[in-house]
Order: structure tokens, then C-alpha cells, then sequence
């Protein structure tokens, strides 16, 4: 009998528990999933009827350039982008940036920013209408519509017209128009030749079919980006996979679009209007599928009438310069936001400035990167001056320092009271050593990310074997820089150290010996370790970092030997 209770008591037990876990983790599990299954087909019918984006029912991808030569096409040419658009759907589908490779090797190939939906990484923009009302019965375009043209090419001298009029007599034009730069212009016109009114609102979209790869450093921003009513949004790629459902803003005016490193696709609508802006994730036949859109206000068209909008959209690279000119042009609030400047946008945004500066009149980032060094050092001088003095005091009092701890080795509050008295007598502070190394923490940071995140310092060369400020110093002590015959780059660049890092470290070392060595043995023995530690930390920085950190340093030392000179004249 007792083993016949056990049984049923275990047996009661496991449903309890079986039950148990089906309420507590699978049931909620299947209802999120439902609300996901039904989130993606309420998607695709939104994106379907609202946002001009009827995809291309294919499982797999096609390659480009059978993409490309699918449907008929108007090629776009200006001094900084070269490309097409899709006649069928209307769609910024194909363009790529003239003056940008993805690597230095001569035959690279130029990069891309969009391409086809039907390829894989397939990433396009487009603009349309929706109705106001599901009662409305005229047709619109989506993306299996044909359209006319009135050109065979888009310059930035020369605009196009497309046409298409519905089965009802209601004609839809847009105007594409391009700069000698990133900025398409779009005017959307309606004109209504029925015997009735109708109601329209604008919309336009960013479409991106695949997780792009990211460099997933947590001071850069990459994915869906935006400014709403004036405050900046950045949703990252794996909390839109997460949420149920789009994330959607009001706002008036803004810009919404998907931002990687150094390029940027927005729309931007007009700054006086009011838009929903919606961020999303869906999948469709296995695709993963990001979308950003944004819908306009309701826009009456009486019969008879027409009714124009104009709506931007910025397909480029993120050059400050360039995006505060748009800003002040089409007083687009905050656009150099979509540069990521980080927390100190305070030092990033004019240091970035400065450095272009000085590269218009020398012609190298490089060289501009030391001059702005001095520059910091010149600002921050009388600081540093009085720091060093009390470096240079504290040096001198060393051999007293050891005789005081010498003499109360067993007596460690009469040896602190013996140490403060004789900071006191001699007037010297000994944390303000530390002070010119706190200032630099937040210029470091800045200058960082200004050669982390700048598109003008990609690809920017120095002297001699340093062709991109913005990598690390590709060459390697593994093959000693270049005279055994192999490359060690397959390595990690932590071990992998160049010419740079090692001038960096020796450069650290130098300094350290100008400063007053640490009474305590332990800190001594880490201070001696801290130029082999930043040599190892700073290899697989940005080789303009590594120059800008070793210009510091000789700064420093400079104005330290100054000091100390001065301070032996003025004794004599």
C-alpha cells in the first residue's frame, strides 16, 4: 500500500508540475508567438495597402545584376552617386557612392547603399499615398505599378517626371530631383480628374531585408534612427526583432531613417507637417524585413483640383559639413545627430571641425591630429603649468619623503602627519599631478570618437605605411613590420602590435620617468607596467589615436623639461 501511495503521489506530482509549466511558460509563450503570427500578417497587409510596398513573392534572392536588369530602369548620375530607379514600384533601389571603395586596394569595388528587395541585403526607399478612409474607390500605386517618364536619366541638372493615372482618370506624378550631393527632392502631385473628392494622406518608406552586420561597439549607434519633435531616437536592430508590433512616433516634422557608420538613408518630410513615423520588424518568405515610414495629415483634393507635397530623402554619406548645410537649407532640426558624437558633442563636433581645418590648409589628417594636440596643449597650458610645478616639487621632495618613511615605518598615522606636514611647509599639493590626466580623459573620449565615427578621416592616409587614420597600424611586430615574409593580421591586433603602439608605449615610458616615481613599491611597480599595459590596450585603436596619444606624450614631456628648467633658473 505504501508503495502504491508513493506512486500516485509522484504521478499527481509530475501533472502539477506538467501542468504547471504549460500554464506558467509555454501558454504565454504560445501567446506570443500568436501575437506575433498575427502582427506579421496585420504587417504585410498595412505595408501592402499603406506604405507602397507589395514585395516580390520570391523565397530565395537573386543576384544584382539579374535584379537590376529585371525591370526597366532611369539611371541617376551626379557628381557623388550613380545608380537607377525601378520604373515598376517607383523605387530608390540602386544607388552607390562614386567617391567611396570599400577598401584601399585599387580594384575594389565602390560602395553600395541600395539594392534591389530582391537580393539579399536588399535596401530601397520609396513614396507613395494611402487612403483615408477603406471606403474610398479609386486605385493607387504600389510597387507592381508601372510608371512613365519624361526622362531617360536623372543628373543633378536634370529632374524627372513620373507618371500614372488609375482606372478612374486620377493621375499621380512625382518629380525626382538630385543635388551635386545626397539629397533627392520629391514632389508628390495628385490631380483629381473625377467628378468626386477625394482624401489622401503622403507616406514614405525605408525598406531593409536582412540583419545588416555590425561592428556591436556600444559607443556607435547602428540601425533605426530618427528625431522626434526634436528628441533623438535610436532603436537598435535586435529590439525591433523583439518588440510585437511597430514602434510608432508622433511628430512634427523630424527625420526618420536607418543610419550604419558612416552612411545615412532618412526621410524627411515637411517641417511643418505632422506624421506618424513607425518603426518595424516582420519576416516574409523567410526574409527578415526592417521597415521605417511615416504617414502625412489628410489632404483634401476637390474634383477637378491638384494638390503637390515635397518630401526629401537623404541617401549618403554622414559628412558634417554637408549635413549642417542641410540643416540650415531646409531647417531640418538636428540632421548632424545622425553622426554619432556621443556624450561629449560639446568636444567631438568642434574638434571634428578643427581637424578639417587644418587638413584644407596641409592636406593631412595626420598632420592635423598633431596640430590639434598642440592646440589642446596651448588652451590648457597655464594648468598644466601649475600641475607640473607641483610634479616637479613633489620630485624634489622624494629623497625626504624616504627618510620620513624610513624613520616611522612601525607608525603609520605619525608617518601621514609627517608626510602632510611637510606638503604644507613646502606648499605642495601632491594630487595636482593628476589633474592634467582627468582633463584628458573627456579629449581623449571626443578625439576617439571623432576617428571612430567620422567619415572624413575613412580612408584618410598619413605618411609612409599608415594609409587609413581611421584602422589600426597595420603593421605587425609578429613578422618584424614587414621583413619575414608573411602576414600575421589573422591574429588578433591585441598581440598583433605595429610601429605606432610601440612608439606610443616607449613614448608613455619616457614620461613616466620625468614624474616623481610613487613612495609605495606596489604602485611603483604598477606605474612601470602601465606603458607595456596601454601598448597592448591601444594596438588595435585607430592608428590617428595611437599618433594623437604619442604627440601628447612628447607634448608633455616637452613642457615638463620647460618647467623644470625654468623652476633650476629661478633657484639660482
Amino acid at each position: 500500500m505504501k508503495e502504491q501511495g508513493n506512486l500516485l503521489l509522484a504521478i499527481v506530482l509530475s501533472l502539477l508540475i506538467l501542468l504547471g509549466f504549460q500554464y506558467f511558460f509555454e501558454a504565454p509563450k504560445m501567446k506570443k508567438e500568436a501575437e506575433r503570427k498575427k502582427h506579421i500578417e496585420q504587417t504585410e497587409n498595412l505595408t501592402n495597402n499603406n506604405s507602397n510596398n507589395l514585395e516580390d513573392d520570391i523565397t530565395g534572392y537573386l543576384d544584382l545584376e539579374n535584379a537590376l536588369n529585371k525591370d526597366e530602369r532611369i539611371k541617376i548620375d551626379s557628381p557623388k552617386l550613380q545608380g537607377s530607379i525601378s520604373l515598376k514600384g517607383l523605387k530608390f533601389d540602386d544607388l552607390t557612392f562614386k567617391n567611396y571603395k570599400e577598401t584601399l586596394d585599387n580594384d575594389s569595388k565602390l560602395v553600395t547603399l541600395f539594392k534591389p528587395s530582391s537580393t539579399k541585403g536588399g535596401y530601397f526607399s520609396n513614396f507613395g499615398w494611402i487612403k483615408v478612409s477603406s471606403d474610398e474607390n479609386f486605385d493607387l500605386p504600389n510597387d507592381q505599378t508601372i510608371w512613365t517618364t519624361n526622362s531617360k536619366k536623372i543628373t543633378n541638372n536634370n529632374s524627372a517626371i513620373f507618371s500614372w493615372t488609375n482606372n478612374q482618370g486620377i493621375q499621380f506624378e512625382q518629380e525626382i530631383s538630385i543635388d551635386e550631393n545626397y539629397m533627392f527632392t520629391i514632389k508628390q502631385k495628385v490631380i483629381n480628374n473625377t467628378d468626386a473628392n477625394i482624401s489622401l494622406s503622403p507616406v514614405a518608406k525605408i525598406s531593409r531585408t536582412d540583419t545588416p552586420v555590425t561592428l556591436g561597439f556600444f559607443i556607435l549607434h547602428e540601425g533605426p534612427i530618427g528625431l522626434v519633435d526634436n528628441v533623438l531616437e535610436e532603436l537598435d536592430y535586435k529590439d525591433l526583432k523583439k518588440n510585437i508590433g511597430p514602434i510608432e512616433y508622433n511628430s512634427k516634422g523630424g527625420w526618420f531613417g536607418i543610419t550604419d557608420k558612416y552612411w545615412l538613408a532618412t526621410l524627411i518630410p515637411d517641417q511643418n507637417s505632422n506624421v506618424i513615423a513607425r518603426y518595424q520588424f516582420y519576416t516574409k518568405n523567410n526574409k527578415e524585413k526592417y521597415q521605417v515610414d511615416y504617414k502625412g495629415g489628410i489632404i483634401e483634393i476637390p474634383s477637378n483640383k491638384s494638390a503637390t507635397i515635397k518630401n526629401l530623402l537623404y541617401a549618403g554619406a554622414k559628412e558634417v559639413k554637408l549635413l549642417d548645410k542641410y540643416e540650415k537649407q531646409y531647417s531640418i532640426p538636428r540632421l548632424d545627430f545622425a553622426i554619432d558624437f556621443g556624450w561629449y558633442y560639446f568636444l567631438t563636433k568642434p574638434f571634428l571641425y578643427i581637424l578639417i581645418f587644418f587638413n584644407n590648409i596641409f592636406g593631412n589628417f595626420g598632420i592635423s591630429i598633431i596640430l590639434l594636440t598642440l592646440l589642446i596643449k596651448l588652451i590648457f597650458f597655464p594648468l598644466a603649468n601649475k600641475s607640473y610645478v607641483a610634479m616637479q616639487k613633489m620630485k624634489e621632495l622624494q629623497p625626504q619623503l624616504m627618510r620620513i618613511k624610513e624613520m616611522y615605518k612601525n607608525d603609520k598615522v605619525k608617518l601621514n602627519q609627517e608626510m602632510m606636514g611637510l606638503y604644507k611647509r613646502e606648499k605642495v599639493n601632491p594630487a595636482a599631478g593628476c589633474l592634467p590626466i582627468l582633463i584628458q580623459i573627456p579629449v581623449f573620449f571626443a578625439l576617439y570618437k571623432i576617428l571612430f565615427v567620422s567619415i572624413e578621416l575613412y580612408q584618410a592616409p598619413f605618411y609612409f605605411w599608415i594609409r587609413d587614420l581611421s584602422v589600426a597600424d597595420p603593421t605587425s611586430i609578429l613578422n618584424l613590420f614587414g621583413l619575414l615574409p608573411y602576414d600575421p593580421n589573422f591574429l588578433p591586433k591585441i598581440i598583433n602590435i605595429g610601429i605606432w603602439p610601440l612608439i606610443m608605449g616607449i613614448s608613455m615610458w619616457a614620461q613616466q620617468k620625468l614624474n616623481p616615481q610613487p613612495t609605495d613599491p606596489v604602485q611603483a611597480k604598477i606605474f612601470m607596467f602601465l606603458p607595456i599595459f596601454f601598448t597592448f590596450i591601444l594596438a588595435p585603436f585607430a592608428s590617428g589615436l595611437v599618433i594623437y596619444w604619442v604627440f601628447n606624450n612628447l607634448f608633455s614631456m616637452a613642457q615638463q623639461i620647460l618647467i623644470k628648467k625654468r623652476m633650476e633658473k629661478e633657484k639660482k
